[in-house]
């Protein structure tokens, strides 16, 4: 006779693999706290640790090492991020193509000048940091996919698709670094004045790629 398999045994009603996934939050969370307050050179494996409240072990239990930590930090806040742009869209989805960037660059822009804590992370000084800067460029790449994709249905009929994709990448890759500048200083506007400077070069590129809009 066959015996069955011994049940796994749980501890305050939580299995393994629930205290395993507590742990894991607890190790991204502190680290999360550490970047925003003092940057990414300062996330340590024995730091987090100390701030979650858990031993080493448990840190491996998760990440092969900080750089997997970093990187999956960065990809939470990158979701959230195009969640957060793509619900700014939504409302706007009939309306005018230029309509629905204004409305992701109003988003956007008072996300990082409300949270500046949490824009840290994806518009912060990843210089040092291989696996960070690899996740900058390829975020970027996401985001020009993405906003090609959302464009597409208003595309003029001979368009140069790589025309429109250098510019695209130009647009993105421009932001960026004005966001950068304008967190550090080097650009000294409001928010909404930002906001009208970014989508004003929108409205100038719209005519060469876009049709006429109803």
């Amino acid at each position: 006779m066959q015996s069955s398999p011994a049940p796994r045994r749980s501890y305050g009603g939580k299995s393994a693999d629930q205290r395993r996934a507590e742990r894991r939050e607890a190790v991204l969370g502190a680290a999360l706290e550490i970047w925003q307050e003092s940057g990414w050179a300062a996330v340590t494996m024995r730091g987090v640790c100390a701030r979650a409240g858990l031993t080493d072990r448990y840190f491996y239990e998760s990440f092969t090492d900080r750089d997997a930590l970093l990187a999956a930090i960065w990809d939470q806040m990158r979701d959230e991020t195009l969640t957060m742009l793509l619900g700014a869209i939504t409302p706007y989805a009939d309306d005018d193509p230029v309509e629905q960037l204004h409305a992701a660059l109003v988003a956007i822009v008072h996300h990082v000048g409300d949270e500046p804590r949490r824009a840290q992370i994806i518009f912060g000084d990843h210089s040092g940091s291989a696996v960070l800067e690899q996740r900058r460029r390829d975020t970027i790449q996401m985001a020009v996919d993405l906003v090609i994709d959302l464009a597409r249905p208003y595309l003029r009929a001979d368009v140069d698709e790589v025309a429109f994709r250098v510019n695209v990448l130009m647009g993105i890759g421009g932001f960026v670094e004005t966001i950068l500048a304008w967190r550090s200083g080097l650009i000294t506007v409001d928010t909404d004045a930002l906001v009208e400077h970014l989508a004003g070069v929108s409205v100038d590129l719209a005519p060469r790629f876009l049709r006429p809009w109803r």
